[in-house]
């Protein structure tokens, strides 16, 4: 949130100072930290009085540092809770309020403007290029979504893999952000090993993105000031940055060759939500994932909205195969689902990857955990009744993950097996005593266009033959 400084700019939008907020329910704080970083820390013609959150225990009780505030703000910015947007505004005068949530569905985004507006303060969203970094020496592929839960994440997988395998190009990941503990700690974050998840104390949720990439050998940054973030991972012996998006935000970086992931489990949300919208007018290219399992006519109207709102854009239509390490402890027994957290949540899915597993390796029954929930898994499952026999492996503060385990611990007597679909072994955080069944998912092309021509193309036009740089 922003004042303008020179109260004769106070009646025109275009000259006064700015606003932001952080995430709504489980969305991740970086936003708008990115949006301050990139556009307002260093403009001395406005006055940044703040960032709001919500949702996520403990946010709104740190400030902002200093180390990443800028000379203009010595005494780095608070972070208020959003509960309390209209005293805010009203209480410092804040002229305008910048937008930095992401996967809000625009009923949401006119609510916020509306109590921006009813409480005298002017509502705006940034351009999404405004915010992105340029790399100086690496040419940039990234990979965002029309929501949370697509799986952006096993689009990064296959271009990693397609590049060193077709090519011998080695990427650097880099993770949108998830600053949930000290800020300045978090400033930049480098994973190579398991013992950096532990080093850094990361939640599930980081796990589920980190861990999948840790165990390719590919080195992976996040963090909560992407300019250093992105100046380190340059410095890095590869030839190519991925930036792996979160929910269905932009990317902070100006991309090379910019994806969109659509689900067709979903269709229509691609023109339904902010920003995902964003990603889907303007990718070079749309890819429709999960074809697999979903029906003909949602591809075909995702393939109709491509086709109306961004026409240039070529679209892929990719497979996600999933395959479990175990099959002969899921086929007729009675399992227990656990399920990738934001996919559900925030991403409103009713299934995940446990589920399709256990319909595709014949499991007897799906126990409803429902009965057995502890602590803050109950206000989980208040909060998302279409979680349904679903467990959310939700874990973002240590008395959370408590919940999850013995919420889990709970069930287990009613259970055969547990199945995990989520992208690393939750079986090695929390313990877990019955079989478990590791779920893993990969893209695989369905039909022409092949996903990986794109990424031959990239290679010829933006990529050097040795392999290094732009």
């Amino acid at each position: 949130m922003c004042r303008n400084p020179a109260p004769q700019l106070l009646g025109s939008l275009s000259d006064i100072a700015c606003s932001h907020s952080t995430p709504p329910l489980p969305y991740r704080a970086g936003r708008d930290f990115h949006n301050f970083q990139t556009v307002y820390r260093d403009d001395s013609n406005v006055e940044v009085v703040g960032f709001t959150a919500a949702q996520i225990p403990g946010i709104s009780d740190r400030p902002y540092p200093a180390y990443l505030a800028g000379s203009l703000y010595p005494d780095g910015l608070p972070i208020f809770n959003e509960d309390e947007l209209e005293k805010i505004i009203q209480e410092h005068q804040v002229t305008t309020c910048i937008l930095s949530y992401s996967d809000l569905s625009y009923n949401k985004v006119m609510e916020l403007a509306d109590r921006c507006l009813s409480s005298g303060a002017a509502f705006s969203l940034l351009p999404p290029r405004k915010s992105m970094i340029k790399a100086t020496s690496k040419p940039v592929i990234a990979v965002c979504a029309v929501r949370t839960g697509c799986g952006k994440s096993q689009v990064s997988c296959y271009i990693d893999k397609y590049l060193q395998r077709q090519y011998g190009l080695k990427s650097v990941l880099i993770r949108h952000p998830m600053p949930y503990g000290d800020l300045k700690e978090q400033a930049v974050q480098r994973f190579a090993t398991y013992e950096d998840l532990e080093k850094h104390k990361v939640t599930i949720e980081e796990r589920e993105e980190y861990e999948q990439h840790i165990k390719r050998g590919t080195v992976v940054y996040a963090g909560v000031e992407y300019g250093w973030i992105l100046n380190q991972a340059e410095q890095e012996d590869v030839d190519v940055v991925l930036f792996d998006g979160g929910n269905n935000d932009v990317s902070f970086y100006a991309p090379d060759l910019w994806f969109c992931v659509a689900d067709p489990h979903r269709p229509g949300h691609e023109s339904m939500y902010y920003p995902g919208e964003l990603n889907f007018k303007m990718a070079d290219a749309i890819i429709i994932n999960k074809a697999n399992t979903a029906d003909e006519e949602n591809i075909a109207a995702i393939k109709k909205s491509a086709l109306r709102l961004n026409p240039s854009a070529t679209v892929y239509v990719t497979d996600s195969v999933l395959t479990v390490d175990k099959p002969e402890l899921v086929e007729g027994k009675r399992v227990l689902l656990i399920e990738d957290g934001p996919t559900l949540t925030h991403g409103e899915m009713q299934q995940g990857a446990a589920y399709w597993a256990a319909q595709k390796y014949g499991a007897g029954e799906i126990v409803d955990p429902r009965p057995y929930l502890k602590g803050s898994l109950m206000d989980t499952y208040k909060k998302y009744p279409h979680l349904g026999k679903l467990i959310p492996a939700m874990g973002y503060w240590p008395q959370q993950v408590k919940d999850l385990e013995e919420s889990i611990a709970a069930v287990l007597p009613h259970v055969d097996t547990v199945v995990i679909g989520t992208p690393m072994n939750l079986s090695k955080l929390i313990k877990i005593d019955k079989p478990t069944v590791v779920v893993s998912y990969a893209v695989e092309d369905r039909e022409p266009p092949y996903l990986n021509e794109a990424i031959d193309t990239f290679v010829q036009k933006f990529v050097k033959k040795e392999g290094n740089g732009k």
